[in-house]
């Protein structure tokens, strides 16, 4: 039980919340009856995303997407879920969408600092990435927020065709 205490404290401390964030947090927490461990105002796109603890999105959802619109409508704008996992790769994977993803890997560049490739069928590049880059942006800020992660590649490998 302290191990685990202690894990979510060092949690805390290395990510730093803003007065505007914890009542993001508690107003998600009001309406969604769940826990959001993040949240973060991306201006860029004019939306919210919260970070919800592993096997909660659902809760946090509601039944036919209740409370998400009860949210956007509170906030009036709009509001995205993420889902938390402890293993970056898992979470790199779910941010981007496991579908698409035919893996990822961590590696550490020559100058010490960390850095994932996350491997996509060439076809399934744009949907990855998203529309001007969107999901591979917020992919990077995560990696950076939780895991220490400097940069994220999305790459597929090219394909050769054998001549018969």
């Amino acid at each position: 039980m302290r191990a685990k205490n202690s894990l979510a404290i060092k949690m805390t401390q290395s990510i730093k919340l803003t007065t505007d964030q914890i009542r993001l947090i508690s107003l998600f927490q009001n309406v969604t009856k769940t826990t959001a461990r993040d949240c973060l105002d991306d201006e860029k796109q004019d939306k919210i995303i919260f970070v919800v603890n592993e096997g909660k999105m659902g809760l946090a959802i509601g039944k036919g997407g209740s409370n998400i619109k009860s949210l956007q409508n509170i906030l009036k704008r709009n509001v995205e879920l993420v889902e938390h996992f402890d293993d970056p790769i898992k979470f790199l994977k779910n941010i981007l969408n496991p579908k698409f993803v035919n893996e990822v890997k961590l590696d550490t560049k020559q100058d010490g600092s960390s850095q994932a490739i996350v491997i996509v069928d060439q076809g399934k590049k744009g949907l990855v990435v998203g529309r001007e880059g969107r999901n591979a942006e917020r992919a990077r800020l995560f990696a950076k927020r939780y895991y220490n992660i400097s940069s994220v590649q999305i790459n597929s490998p090219t394909i050769t065709q054998l001549e018969m």
